[in-house]
């Protein structure tokens, strides 16, 4: 279900362009490729849908929301890998602080399994 009240300007293709890329869309899906350079800080932005996420590279982050508060701070913790599902995501900025990229495609769902079906 699409999180109609965050403003479409903050959409992860509109707020952040330089981190994220369409590789597909449907009225089903969209796919993207992000990436997040070691030292980088996306813009601010949102994940309005639902996605599984195939982690591709992986360096620490911290994730903060609009007022600026730490969401998660990934130091320290075993690194991801692989397929991981996520909710959809509020206004916030991803900084990368480890040494190596952040390399992930994520389909977002856009519609609910039963409109699927």
């Amino acid at each position: 279900m699409p999180q109609s009240h965050w403003p479409p300007e903050l959409d992860a293709l509109a707020a952040a362009p330089g981190n994220h890329r369409l590789l597909l869309e449907n009225d089903r899906v969209r796919v993207l490729d992000t990436e997040i350079s070691a030292g980088e800080r996306t813009p601010l932005h949102t994940h309005r849908w639902p996605a599984v996420h195939y982690v591709v590279s992986w360096s620490d982050f911290v994730r903060r929301d609009d007022h600026e508060t730490v969401l998660i701070d990934t130091r320290g913790r075993e690194a991801m890998s692989g397929a991981v599902w996520g909710p959809p995501l509020g206004p916030h900025t991803l900084e990368n602080v480890g040494s190596r990229p952040i390399r992930v495609i994520s389909v977002e769902l856009k519609s609910s399994v039963e409109e699927i079906a």
